[in-house]
């Protein structure tokens, strides 16, 4: 019979963790020990906070259920592996959707991964060819784990720099936020050197460095890190002002483009305008547009609303079955 309280509970946890039912009895085989032994300990994980849920019957079962928040997870290898890889592919090549809290969670789990677990990751990593935007601006996951340790631990972070012509520098830093606009990864942070604020994108930060050395966070401009940011990007590019309407209301609309386009505002209940200066190019707006899921109608620019027009005629060529093209 098991004597280690500490031990058992962990397996036992690990075990109720998988979506399904488990039986006093068969719980207890897996732990050996008493069905009492295991009423006991389900009644030590309810102190813990695991809202496990216990069925009458026979032999009575015992599954672990939805609570008021998140408890520790327990993962066995293959289940860590896998979250692993999962973000660093994601984190690497800025998918759209993946935010600072991805890369945040891929810092926490590398950190406690034994070094047996890292050689699988960092091999199924290297064996995987990954779908990017074509442009080159993939990252090392260990740079963005990096950055997000310093964030979270308010740590100054050293690292080399290459800027868009090519010159390097070197840079100390307090960092601020990881902003993520979908395509690339940038680093709102204050630069030290220059005694002001900067955006740097990760892309050309190479050999990011912990100094150790803790720091008090500055108030960042333009309240947050997103609106900096794209104020930003477009004091350095030519921009253009654009404006959309959608048949949605404006919180849907919110959740599924990014933020530094701004925010909608409602028309009515079931639909809202979006205003913004941008700077980035109009095909891949046309293209964020197009996912959005409902009705819209693009009033300006008219770069924008050219590539619209023409986006959806090649999309519903495609979708013509071949041979049938201008039949009438």
């Amino acid at each position: 019979m098991s004597t280690d309280t500490p031990a058992r509970l962990l397996q036992l946890l690990s075990l109720l963790q998988t979506p399904r039912e488990w039986p006093g009895g068969e719980l207890a085989g897996r732990l050996g020990v008493s069905r009492r032994t295991v009423r006991r300990d389900v009644d030590r994980l309810r102190e813990l906070g695991y809202p496990v849920q216990a069925t009458k019957g026979a032999d009575g079962g015992y599954r672990l259920v939805a609570g008021k928040a998140l408890p520790p997870l327990v993962l066995d290898d293959e289940e860590a592996v896998a979250i692993a890889v999962g973000l660093r592919a994601g984190a690497g090549h800025a998918v759209e959707g993946v935010e600072e809290a991805s890369v945040r969670a891929l810092a926490k789990l590398e950190q406690v991964l034994p070094g047996r677990l890292r050689h699988r990751v960092s091999t199924l990593q290297s064996a995987t060819t990954p779908l990017t935007s074509g442009d080159g601006a993939s990252i090392a996951p260990e740079t963005l784990t990096v950055m997000a340790s310093t964030i979270a631990g308010r740590e100054r972070l050293r690292f080399a720099y290459r800027s868009g012509d090519g010159t390097p520098s070197k840079r100390l830093t307090e960092p601020y936020r990881l902003v993520s606009t979908g395509r690339r990864w940038y680093l709102v942070a204050y630069d030290l050197d220059r005694e002001d604020w900067r955006t740097f994108r990760v892309d050309r930060v190479a050999d990011p460095f912990a100094t150790g050395a803790r720091f008090a966070p500055r108030e960042v401009p333009s309240g947050s890190a997103a609106e900096y940011l794209r104020q930003s990007m477009y004091r350095r590019q030519e921009t253009y002002e654009f404006e959309a309407t959608f048949a949605a209301p404006a919180e849907f609309i919110a959740a599924r483009l990014p933020q530094w386009l701004g925010v909608p505002e409602p028309i009515d209940d079931h639909s809202c305008r979006l205003r913004a200066s941008v700077g980035d190019a109009v095909e891949w707006l046309a293209l964020r547009l197009a996912m959005v899921d409902c009705e819209f109608t693009v009033h300006e620019p008219a770069e924008l609303i050219a590539c619209v027009r023409d986006l959806g005629g090649r999309l519903t060529r495609a979708a013509e079955p071949r041979g049938q093209e201008g039949a009438a």
